[in-house]
């Protein structure tokens, strides 16, 4: 089994042999699996399948790992790359190649309802994320989560979804676009 990780994976996996690997497991960093395989009618899929680790920001990713099939996996390849990232200690969890996957289609709503309740005055910030914990039993609170991971990649990250989907839920709050407009700003900036 090949494993192909890092930013440029997809360059990566262009100058392999697939046919020569029973399994070959890509890192998508934010892409979908067709666009580094290509698509068809139906028809995709083979020995290559895509995987991402979550993470929220510039923090540590999550033991989860989220396989991404194709319509015509081969059921084998997809049992080594399990295997092997179970063996290595990761919850494994497999989903179709959609945008979002599975944590970021759940979380990104998820906080921005929460920036949205933020702005509307419902309660301050302190007030809803403990109210989700105690309320919900979760271990953090959106805002926290959000505060340590950062605005302006939440914003990136749910405008890609919005524009991919093109549903409501997953238009950046208006938080989350003035961080991104003001790290923009600042990045353009000249240092003293």
């Amino acid at each position: 089994m090949l494993v192909v990780v890092g930013e440029r994976a997809d360059a990566a996996l262009a100058g392999i042999d697939l046919s020569a690997h029973a399994a070959v497991a890509v890192e998508l960093n934010g892409s979908c699996l067709g666009a580094l395989t290509g698509e068809g009618i139906g028809a995709e899929g083979g020995t290559v399948v895509g995987f991402a680790r979550h993470r929220t920001g510039t923090g540590a990713p999550t033991r989860t790992i989220e396989i991404v099939t194709q319509p015509q996996t081969c059921g084998e390849a997809l049992a080594r790359v399990t295997a092997v990232f179970e063996a290595a200690g990761f919850v494994v969890v497999t989903c179709a190649d959609r945008d979002g996957r599975i944590l970021d289609r759940l979380m990104r709503p998820y906080f921005n309802r929460a920036l949205e309740a933020l702005d509307l005055g419902l309660a301050p910030a302190e007030a809803l994320d403990r109210t989700l914990r105690l309320g919900l039993g979760y271990p953090r609170g959106p805002l926290e989560i959000l505060s340590e991971a950062g605005l302006a990649e939440h914003f990136q990250v749910s405008s890609r979804l919005h524009a991919a989907l093109g549903e409501r839920a997953y238009l950046p709050a208006r938080r989350a676009r003035v961080a991104a407009e003001r790290a923009a700003g600042q990045d353009k900036e000249p240092r003293q």
